[in-house]
């Protein structure tokens, strides 16, 4: 993109869950001569209709984010769903890189190579979603001049994004979702500040994303080798302190917050002990089985060990559905707190 000016002219838009009522009304209050380019990352799955949904309500042309295209002021580019959305000199690439935090598109790299390529001029927006996606690629809009601009967490339908923001970020304005269009409309006519050299981390971690670096050597630059191993891959992973906020990155290049590694250990546990209730069940009906023929061939003896063998596979068949009912209990319970009506995105 052309630098026209020294204007807050780059806008980049992280959410996750209510994202897209939210992102409807966002977009429905932009100012129809807005002077920058949005960019819009929403955790979505393999198909999306967010592009369509959000022209119902826009004054600005909004459009798939394409590869190569050249950016444009007074556009709203969204991130295609499994691409991460990433933006370098005056174009958008869109790369299959390592997922971060268990989501491909997701909100940091967005923001970090919107930082890394524009510094100052950039200017960041958190609203509601559950986790703390965006807060590392919003510090990172910080570190290289840009401004920070979240959802009250108050104003939010799922507030743990925005909480995170601000816990971790030294953020420029919390603002009611109905305040942020004409926020953003306002601040984009504001001078953006000198940018000062990019750290080398957010340029790492942004060449990451982009699928530029892949050696185990990264890593050591970032930081700390970590007794963890990683959800995804299962590789080691390094501890990366990011101002108050602790990640972790493995060699492939997945990323997590600590909170988003412990969301996907659950989720590999639930994965574990299914397994392991279905192999318990299918182990003592293949015992009782062989025990029937045994019978059959007056060979008693071994069957009796067959049978009991299938009753210890039972009896562990039945301690595997006790956890697994525990923790389906225990999700339900915690999933009640955040429950919403998701349009085809979520």
């Amino acid at each position: 993109m052309t630098d026209l000016s020294h204007n807050h002219d780059v806008i980049t838009i992280g959410t996750s869950s209510g994202g897209v009522d939210a992102l409807r009304r966002l977009v429905r209050d932009l100012p129809a001569d807005l002077l920058a380019a949005a960019f819009v990352v929403l955790h979505i799955g393999s198909r999306s209709h967010l592009v369509p949904i959000l022209n119902q309500d826009s004054r600005l042309p909004i459009m798939w984010a394409e590869n190569g295209a050249k950016i444009e002021r007074g556009k709203i580019y969204v991130a295609k769903p499994d691409a991460h959305l990433l933006l370098h000199d005056d174009h958008i690439l869109l790369r299959r890189g390592p997922r971060e935090n268990m989501s491909r598109p997701a909100i940091d790299p967005l923001f970090r190579s919107a930082a890394a390529t524009f510094g100052g001029r950039v200017i960041g927006v958190v609203l509601t979603g559950a986790l703390n996606d965006g807060t590392s690629g919003l510090r990172a809009i910080k570190r290289c001049g840009g401004l920070a601009v979240v959802q009250d967490p108050e104003d939010a339908s799922v507030p743990d994004m925005p909480r995170s923001a601000i816990q971790h970020v030294d953020v420029d304005h919390v603002a009611k979702l109905s305040d942020i269009g004409v926020l953003l409309g306002r601040l984009c006519r504001v001078p953006a500040t000198a940018t000062p050299a990019i750290p080398f981390d957010i340029r790492v971690e942004t060449a990451v994303a982009a699928q530029e670096l892949t050696s185990m050597k990264t890593e050591d630059a970032l930081g700390e080798l970590s007794p963890f191993t990683c959800p995804e891959c299962h590789g080691a992973l390094w501890e990366i302190h990011d101002g108050s906020m602790i990640r972790y990155r493995c060699h492939v290049g997945h990323a997590f917050t600590a909170e988003a590694a412990l969301e996907a250990g659950d989720a590999e546990i639930d994965t574990m002990l299914q397994q392991l209730l279905r192999s318990h069940r299918e182990r003592a009906a293949l015992a009782r089985r062989m025990a029937q023929a045994e019978r059959g061939h007056q060979r008693h003896e071994l069957a009796d060990r067959l049978e009991a063998r299938a009753n210890e596979y039972e009896e562990n068949a039945e301690l595997m559905l006790r956890l697994v009912n525990y923790r389906d209990r225990h999700h339900s319970i915690d999933a009640d707190e955040v429950t919403e009506e998701v349009p085809a995105e979520e």
